[in-house]
């Protein structure tokens, strides 16, 4: 079967919106490994102390992902974000007021094959974020590994992103001051084999360390569900069971991510490619469940915090479902 081609007449917003959705896959995803390429050639000419400074830098301020990052306001409030939003078009949609003189937990569902609602609602002010929790800093937080990548690292730092790493988790909750939201995928590379239109699966049942921590320092759980996140790419099958999915469960157990087999569409055409589709997604920010501090909390608090935090998010999920396009006989699994 041919491709189905973008006509020649596409409006030029559209245009635009596509270009800045490509400039975001390109920044993270494969930035880092054309600025790692980019070093190792720099050795070789009489350039090549760029590559040292480059590298001593990163190495230099290795720790700064795990205190509260270097965020900047003219990075997260960039143009070309409002355009990535636009492009799906991405709504964050408020349903209670958060007070600035605490501290949050935001646990942010499914984690989709890329996790786009997450960035653009958490790492820019795309869908204005801080007009609608006023004194809230969101800081989005990934893999420490990301962070290893000269100028790639600097760039995530910009949107006000962080290291996932428990200890950076300690600092934004217990020791950079209150106002701040600490925002996990907490389904992870896992969840993102179940990233699939009508699946909504979400991967909790081994996840309750973001439970630990929100204890520990009295942080407010936030649960957050983003509406057409599995339906951004098509992932091919893999059955629980499967070869398939065996070698994906492997490589998230020994390597941090998963290899999820997806595609989407392309930059002049619809058929075929690794951008996403143009499917609307909606973040739902729930209302905040209150938590009680407590220094050394006892695998008791913990299972029972959890329970409400699951709750809270199959609440959330059966109370705006329908409104944003789920079928009304679907559920919110748990695995």
């Amino acid at each position: 079967m041919l491709p189905k081609f973008a006509p020649l007449n596409t409006p030029l917003h559209r245009r635009l919106e596509t270009g800045a959705v490509l400039i975001w896959w390109f920044i993270f995803l494969w930035f880092r490994f054309t600025v790692q390429i980019f070093l190792v050639a720099l050795l070789f000419t009489r350039y090549f102390w760029v590559s040292f400074v480059l590298m001593g830098w990163a190495y230099y301020d290795r720790h700064t992902p795990k205190r509260g990052g270097r965020r900047s306001d003219f990075m997260r409030r960039g143009r070309i974000w409002k355009k990535m939003a636009d492009y799906f078009p991405v709504h964050l949609v408020k349903t209670s007021d958060l007070d600035p003189n605490r501290n949050y937990l935001f646990g942010v569902h499914p984690h989709g094959i890329m996790s786009v609602g997450a960035f653009v609602n958490f790492a820019a002010e795309a869908t204005s974020f801080s007009d609608l929790f006023p004194g809230i800093k969101s800081h989005l937080c990934t893999l420490s590994v990301m962070y290893t990548y000269p100028l790639a690292r600097d760039l995530m730092m910009a949107g006000g992103m962080c290291d996932v790493h428990k200890e950076s988790i300690d600092y934004l909750l217990g020791q950079s001051g209150p106002g701040n939201a600490a925002v996990i995928v907490v389904g992870g590379a896992g969840e993102a084999l179940e990233a699939r239109a009508d699946n909504h699966v979400v991967c909790l049942k081994e996840r309750k360390g973001f439970i630990k921590k929100a204890l520990q320092h009295g942080a407010h759980l936030v649960p957050c569900y983003t509406f057409g996140e599995n339906d951004l790419y098509h992932q091919l099958p893999s059955t629980e069971g499967s070869r398939t999915r065996w070698i994906q469960q492997q490589t998230t157990r020994f390597f941090g991510f998963s290899i999820p087999i997806f595609y989407g569409r392309g930059v002049f055409q619809y058929s075929f490619g690794f951008l996403p589709f143009r499917k609307e997604l909606n973040t739902v920010v729930g209302k905040p469940i209150s938590v009680e501090k407590m220094e050394k909390p006892s695998s008791e608090a913990i299972e029972d915090l959890w329970n409400t935090y699951i709750q809270a998010l199959q609440e959330l999920f059966e109370e705006n479902k329908v409104k944003f396009g789920v079928r009304d006989d679907l559920t919110l699994q748990v695995k």
